[in-house]
């Protein structure tokens, strides 16, 4: 992590609420331009560790950077750890996952089969009463991996990899909630400029990312409303929230190809073209 506080990302909220899940909790720390360090060190929780790194910024081969950054983080890890648990700075689980979480890493702990966990995807769009419907959005992804130093992140830093092959991971029933498309729209144009920097060249950015002062979300395909409850560490970030979005659901704009690949996913559970970045057994 680095700037979450100049770019509005929920840091605090992603690392608490997993904390109590993990015995240790190491966090990348680049080189940030605001209060992120602070910001961190104010969780005041002695599971805490903090890597300090720096980011290498001319490296724009997509997103190469944030997975070895991820890489960092994961060989601080005690030997003695079991699971390693991933967490990015706008992903959050809800408390309510975490027994069958914790179940779910006893029960596999000694099944050297199994690699990773598998988790299933909330995209957040707009507002916090939004969840991305179109097929651009990832469903699932490994988001708990065994202490194993074979294994690396992948790409940009989305999934991992063992020995360059796509880990044996298990379904499990849990939920991550990503925030990463909710944030006040100032902050959100921001991060879109940054965060591209990290794919793209200055000439890309400066042809498709606009230079408006906020960020337009009502440039959306399909959303649904989201029916459920937040995590309890986002309760304060919602109540805070100073914009306002609002989406017409019945004029989701599906692609004709995307309503025949949802009748069938509907009808036989199979999602057409889905990439997998994992090995379900």
């Amino acid at each position: 992590m680095r700037n979450a506080v100049k770019f509005d990302y929920p840091v605090v909220e992603a690392i608490t609420s997993i904390l109590p899940l993990c015995d240790e909790f190491v966090v990348a720390l680049g080189n940030s331009e605001d209060a992120t360090q602070e910001l961190i060190q104010a969780i005041n929780s002695p599971k805490i560790k903090i890597v300090h790194t720096v980011w290498d910024d001319s490296l724009r081969e997509g997103g190469r950077t944030f997975a070895l950054e991820t890489d960092k983080a994961f060989k601080e890890i005690s030997k003695d750890s079991d699971w390693a648990f991933y967490i990015q700075a706008d992903e959050v689980v809800h408390e309510k996952y975490h027994a069958s979480v914790k179940e779910a890493m006893l029960r596999y702990k000694d099944d050297l089969k199994v690699e990773g966990l598998l988790f299933s995807y909330s995209h957040f769009y707009g507002s916090y009463d939004y969840i991305g419907e179109a097929y651009r959005w990832y469903r699932r992804e490994v988001r708990i991996i065994r202490n194993d130093p074979t294994i690396q992140s992948y790409k940009d830093a989305q999934g991992f990899r063992k020995q360059n092959r796509k880990i044996n991971a298990k379904l499990i029933d849990a939920y991550i909630y990503h925030y990463g498309w909710v944030r006040e729209p100032k902050a959100m144009q921001g991060k879109q400029r940054s965060f591209n920097h990290f794919y793209f060249d200055d000439q890309w950015i400066e042809n498709n990312i606009s230079k408006a002062d906020q960020f337009d979300y009502t440039g959306i395909d399909a959303l649904k409303l989201f029916e459920g409850t937040h995590p309890a560490v986002m309760k304060r970030r919602i109540e805070s929230m100073n914009w306002k979005f609002d989406h017409d659901i019945s004029r989701n704009n599906f692609k004709s190809k995307d309503k025949i690949k949802r009748f069938i996913e509907n009808l036989t559970g199979w999602r057409i073209g889905e990439f997998r970045n994992y090995k379900i057994i």
